[in-house]
């Protein structure tokens, strides 16, 4: 379940989808943000409601569900890498956000293993 909900976080914020304007988060070092917990947490404290939302952050959070839905399925391959990363960095730095997310995005467990999948073949 909680990995469910960090795809969800990560498409969004890095992949509105191949077809959408992906450029207008170019702004954003998706790496830099992974490496730092500082970055980090407001996004995650958006993403759950206990924190502010930038305008990139709420355009994020309203499509977390449809990403966890379908797996990142409208994520290009370099965005799927880079949701992969951000997932594991949400998971690692803030298990308790996490898991909050899990329960607000995918309640009933329902996309448990698609997720698992996605992150077996992109979290490397």
């Amino acid at each position: 379940m909680q990995l469910a909900l960090i795809l969800g976080f990560v498409a969004i914020v890095v992949a509105v989808a191949p077809d959408d304007n992906f450029t207008r988060y170019k702004h954003i070092n998706f790496e830099d943000v992974v490496a730092n917990k500082q970055l980090l947490k407001p996004y995650v404290d958006c993403f759950i409601g206990t924190g502010p939302c930038t305008v990139e952050g709420n355009e994020i959070k309203e499509k977390i569900a449809q990403t966890v839905q379908e797996s990142c399925g409208r994520c290009s391959e370099k965005q799927k890498t880079l949701v992969s990363k951000m997932m594991n960095a949400m998971k690692a730095e803030f298990p308790e956000e996490w898991t909050k997310m899990d329960k607000i995005y995918n309640p009933d467990g329902k996309f448990d293993e698609p997720v698992k999948e996605f992150m077996g073949k992109y979290g490397h």
